[in-house]
C-alpha cells in the first residue's frame, strides 16, 4: 500500500513515523517533508500541501492509495475534499465539517444543541461593544479569541481590561471576537480518530500552552504529558458530557467524517469538563507525546476508518509514560528570529536511533543534513521521553534537551513535574 502524509512539522513528523511502522505500507511519501522524515520516507519537497491540484498530480504520479491529513492548511484549502472526489481515499475534515474550528460561535451553538458544557461567553462584532461590557465587568478574568480559526496562541487571557481591548483591536479587523469566562482547572487534550458511525479515543493528554508556568505569552503548545488519567469519575465525565454528545450532534447535523477530531477541554474544581474548543485535526505537541505509545498498525486503522469500523477497534498502548518539549526560536511565539544555525546534532539522537534516548520530531527547520540546519520558525524540535511514569520520562528528556542548541534556543524545565512533585496531589487543582 502507498501512502501519503501531508506536512513538514513535529506533528507531521510524528505521524509519518508511526506510519512507518505499518506492515501493510509498501512506500511511503510526505509533502514536503523534513530533513528527518528522508530517513524513512520520501519527501517530496517541491509539493505545496495546501495546493490541491499539485497534491492530486503526486498521487496520480506515485499512484497513491491513500493520503492522511492531520495537519492545518491543507483542510483550509479543500484538499480532502478535492481528492475524495476524484476518488482518492483522504483522511480529514472536509470542507463542510471545518466549521466547528473554524467558526466558534457555530461551535458554540453546536454545544448549546447538545447540552455540552462550554464557558459562558459572548460574541462582539464591534469595539465599542466589547468595551461596554468590559467597563461594567471590571476585574473580572476573561479569554479573548477570534471567532474565525486561528492557532490556539492567538488569545488572551486576562483581567486587564485595557490589555483586552488593545489585543482585540487587531481581532476585529478580521471579524467578531469571542470573549469566554475564564474556567479554573485542568487543561487535558482529548484525541479521537472518528468515522461516520463513531470513534477511537487515543490516551488524554495535558498540553502547556503559556511561555512559562500559568503565565506569560500564550503559544502554539511547548509541552505535553501522556497519558494521565485525572480518575474515573473525570474519565466518565469526559466520555459522557463531551465525546458522547458531540459525535452524536454531528451525526445528526451531517458533520461527522473521516479523520481526526482534537477537543481541547478544561476540566473545573468540582470535576466538570468544558469543552474550549474543536480542533478538526491533531494538536501540536500533544500528537508528539500520543503517538511513541501507540501499537495498532496505522493503515489498520486508516482500513477500519474506510470501512465506518473504528469504534470496533481496541487501542493497543505500551506501558510507558511520554514528556514532551518543544524547543523554539528567541523570541517566539510574537516574532521569533529565523536562519540560525543549529549547532551539528549527532545523528544517533536526530534520527531516533536507540530507544533509550527521548524522541526527536523536528518542526521549523531547513536543511538536509544534520549539520548544516537552520531555523525556520518558532518551534523548532520537539523532544519525547519515555519512562514507565511521567517522572521517568521527565527526567529521560531533560537529560537530554541541552544537545540540541542554537542561539537563542529555549524551553520550559517545568514539563511534567507539576504532575510527580506531590503524587498525591497529582490531578488537584
Amino acid at each position: 500500500m502507498r501512502v501519503l502524509i501531508l506536512g513538514s512539522g513535529a506533528k507531521d513528523h510524528a505521524i509519518a513515523w508511526w506510519f512507518s511502522k505499518s506492515d501493510l505500507i509498501t512506500d511511503l511519501y510526505i509533502a514536503p517533508g523534513n530533513v528527518a522524515t528522508s530517513k524513512f520516507a520520501t519527501n517530496l519537497p517541491h509539493i505545496n500541501p495546501a495546493d490541491s491540484i499539485q497534491v492530486y498530480r503526486a498521487c496520480v504520479a506515485f499512484k497513491i492509495d491513500h493520503v492522511f491529513i492531520g495537519t492545518e492548511a491543507p483542510l483550509l484549502t479543500g484538499v480532502v475534499d478535492y481528492l475524495n472526489q476524484r476518488g482518492i481515499d483522504t483522511f480529514g475534515t472536509p470542507t463542510r465539517a471545518l466549521k466547528l474550528e473554524s467558526d466558534r460561535a457555530f461551535a458554540r451553538a453546536f454545544t448549546d444543541r447538545h447540552n455540552i458544557l462550554t464557558p459562558r461567553r459572548n460574541l462582539f462584532e464591534t469595539y465599542e461593544a466589547l468595551e461596554s461590557f468590559l467597563k461594567r465587568n471590571e476585574g473580572e478574568r476573561y479569554v479573548l479569541k477570534s471567532n474565525t480559526v486561528a492557532p490556539s496562541r492567538v488569545m488572551l487571557d486576562s483581567r486587564d481590561s485595557n490589555a483586552l481591548l488593545s489585543f482585540a483591536k487587531e481581532l476585529l479587523k478580521k471579524g467578531p471576537v469571542l470573549l469566554e469566562e475564564h474556567i479554573k482547572g485542568l487543561s487535558i487534550t482529548c484525541t479521537l480518530l472518528v468515522d461516520n458511525n463513531g470513534y477511537l479515543m487515543l490516551p488524554l493528554t495535558s498540553d502547556y500552552m503559556f511561555t512559562s508556568d500559568n503565565e506569560g505569552l500564550p503559544t502554539g503548545g511547548m509541552g505535553a504529558i501522556c497519558p494521565i488519567n485525572p480518575g474515573e469519575e473525570v474519565d466518565d465525565n469526559i466520555k459522557n458530557l463531551v465525546v458522547e454528545p458531540t459525535i452524536y450532534g454531528m451525526k445528526v447535523e451531517g458533520l461527522s467524517y473521516k479523520g481526526v477530531l482534537t477537543i481541547s477541554i478544561v476540566v473545573s474544581e468540582d470535576n466538570h469538563p468544558y469543552v474550549v474548543d474543536y480542533h478538526m485535526r491533531f494538536n501540536d505537541p500533544a500528537s508528539q507525546a500520543i503517538v511513541p505509545l501507540i501499537k495498532n498498525d496505522a493503515v489498520k486503522l486508516l482500513i477500519a476508518m474506510k470501512e465506518d469500523k473504528i469504534a470496533q477497534q481496541t487501542l493497543e498502548l505500551t506501558n510507558e509514560s511520554t514528556v514532551a518539549v518543544v524547543i523554539a526560536s528567541e523570541g517566539y511565539p510574537m516574532n521569533p528570529i529565523t536562519n540560525k544555525k543549529i549547532e551539528p546534532v549527532n545523528p544517533l539522537l536526530l534520527f531516533n536511533v536507540f530507544d533509550t534516548l527521548p524522541m526527536v520530531f523536528t518542526g521549523a527547520v531547513i536543511g538536509d543534513e544534520a549539520d548544516e540546519l537552520k531555523t525556520s520558525g518558532g518551534r523548532n524540535f520537539t523532544l519525547v521521553g519515555r519512562g514507565l511514569n511521567i517522572k521517568a520520562a521527565n527526567e529521560n528528556v531533560y537529560r537530554h534537551i541541552d544537545k540540541i542548541k542554537f542561539q537563542g534556543s529555549w524551553y520550559r524545565n517545568d514539563i511534567g513535574t507539576k504532575f510527580f512533585v506531590n503524587p498525591e496531589d497529582e490531578f488537584n487543582f
